[in-house]
């Protein structure tokens, strides 16, 4: 069914409560990744926002840098139609498997802010180092990298982490308000072939981790950017 047929607005206003929750300090880490791309080379000409879902930071930083050419890439085709049919025309969208090593084929090369936020869990180590080396290859020269999720940080009280129990009803609720909507029925038909062999592997290592295997891809600097409990931010350029 076209993404014209679709009304966006609820079903991202909810999206957009359902990842504060899993994210806490979300828009602290948006200011945090926009304001260190700005440092680095002014503002990006070309971002690339991976697993962006339904193009809430997509559309948020189309606004603050007008000029720039966005594309958001996922292969969720529910989350794609919400984009498509909300997003301004100086982004696009395209559907992209990140475990395929030819994934950069669809998105093309020369971007100046590469963003994958909370999208790397549900990948197994040796595609998250696979997607941190195709990454490298396709930033422009003094492009910058910037990979947030959960990365816990075995120093933290356990109190902290315990107060980020992700909000899973608020997610199941999300999913299943759209499941009863005959328009999107083709699309979560289609979502679930999709993923019915693909459960997301929840890997979720240190930020140490992410930041060897950045520099192990090829980038000089990896480290961290951004922390807030378990959640943290990497910066590699």
């Amino acid at each position: 069914m076209p993404s014209t047929a679709l009304d966006p607005t609820g079903h991202r206003a909810a999206w957009n409560s359902v990842m504060t929750g899993y994210l806490p300090g979300l828009a602290d880490l948006e200011q945090v990744i926009t304001t260190a791309a700005e440092r680095r080379t002014g503002p990006p000409a070309r971002i690339l926002d991976l697993g962006g879902g339904p193009g809430l930071f997509a559309e948020r930083l189309a606004t603050r840098w007008p000029a720039a050419r966005i594309t958001v890439a996922d292969l969720d085709p529910v989350l794609l139609a919400l984009a498509r049919a909300a997003l301004p025309t100086t982004v696009t969208t395209v559907e992209t498997d990140l475990t395929d090593p030819s994934w950069p084929a669809t998105t093309g090369t020369g971007y100046h802010l590469v963003t994958a936020v909370m999208t790397v869990h549900y990948l197994n180590p040796a595609a998250i180092r696979s997607l941190y080396a195709e990454i490298r290859r396709i930033l422009a020269p003094g492009g910058l990298l910037v990979v947030a999720d959960v990365m816990p940080d075995d120093g933290l009280p356990a109190l902290m982490t315990a107060l980020e129990a992700p909000p899973g009803q608020a997610w199941s609720h999300w999913w299943s308000q759209l499941a009863s909507a005959p328009e999107f029925a083709p699309l979560m038909d289609r979502r679930t072939e999709i993923f019915r062999s693909r459960p997301p592997a929840e890997f979720t290592p240190a930020l140490s981790w992410h930041a060897a295997a950045a520099r192990a891809a090829g980038f000089p600097e990896a480290g961290a950017l951004w922390r807030h409990g378990r959640h943290a931010a990497l910066a590699a350029c």
